[in-house]
């Protein structure tokens, strides 16, 4: 299919290329354009404007940083909504809020256009082996159309419901994340404090009671010194905040999702730019 892709960050490049490897002609766009290189070397085509995307794309993807960038890039002058012809599906990957969502949607139904939200799970290593976590939101007949194309990106593909249920699937989603990453650390600082061999401890905990994807996945980025974003620290915190913030329209209270969210707070303002494995960093034994 003809496919376009608006955002080459860390999680745009690795969905690209497995698009580009499934056959199908990938149309970019990113901000910073020497970002999308690894993509147009790979045989993805530039255009630029999200516009010039979308006009000749039979299906548009966007992932991009937050809110505000999905509605910069959907809604402006040379957006996405300016190129999209009637007809065309149109799919926020980004983790975004829900009120966002709906607002899309149903400008989409005034163009014409279907417009779906589709966060994903699974960070860096996901989006390049294909294997991502999909949330949907939207018609299932849309939903239905687009399925033969995550199947090219992701393996658990899930309709959540209508428009801003994907959203709020990512949002439940990353209250987890946020918190198997902070107990992670905590298991670590206390391991490394008790003059524990780090090694044992991790083969220990991915295989039993503590084991989780974090464990799985980060802990051996800490032990190797690296901090590199597989997911951004300043991501995950700003999807905590939207997460807080539905929650409180829902009248829920979160005290655990809460306390991520001051401790991401303190370590964005030093390392927003590293990956969440840098909560480690919030104790002194992993400066």
């Amino acid at each position: 299919m003809k496919i376009g892709f608006i955002g080459t960050g860390v999680m745009g490049t690795g969905i690209v290329n497995n698009l580009l490897h499934a056959g199908h002609q990938v149309t970019v766009y990113n901000r910073t354009q020497s970002k999308a290189d690894k993509v147009i070397s790979h045989g993805a085509v530039w255009a630029d404007t999200p516009a010039d995307v979308a006009r000749v794309s039979e299906i548009t993807f966007t992932m991009v940083g937050y809110p505000k960038d999905v509605e910069d890039v959907w809604m402006r002058e040379d957006g996405v909504f300016a190129g999209a012809k009637t007809g065309v599906i149109l799919v926020d990957m980004t983790t975004s809020t829900p009120k966002l969502a709906e607002k899309l949607a149903k400008k989409g139904e005034e163009l014409g256009v279907q417009v779906i939200d589709a966060p994903v799970s699974g960070g860096d290593t996901g989006a390049k082996n294909g294997t991502l976590s999909i949330m949907v939101g939207g018609s299932s007949t849309t939903f239905d159309q687009v399925l033969p194309i995550f199947k090219d990106i992701g393996q658990q593909i899930v309709l959540a419901g209508s428009a801003g249920k994907g959203q709020h699937m990512k949002m439940s989603n990353n209250i987890g994340v946020a918190a198997t990453v902070i107990t992670m650390a905590e298991s670590m600082v206390y391991a490394k404090a008790a003059g524990l061999n780090m090694t044992d401890a991790y083969n220990v905990w991915r295989s039993g009671a503590a084991g989780s994807w974090s464990v799985t996945n980060y802990m051996p980025r800490v032990m190797a010194g690296d901090f590199s974003a597989g997911f951004y620290v300043k991501h995950l915190l700003k999807d905590l905040r939207i997460a807080l913030d539905s929650a409180a329209d829902m009248q829920l209270d979160l005290p655990g999702a809460q306390l991520a969210e001051q401790l991401f707070a303190k370590l964005s303002q030093t390392h927003g730019d590293e990956g969440v494995q840098a909560i480690v960093k919030l104790w002194s034994e992993f400066q």
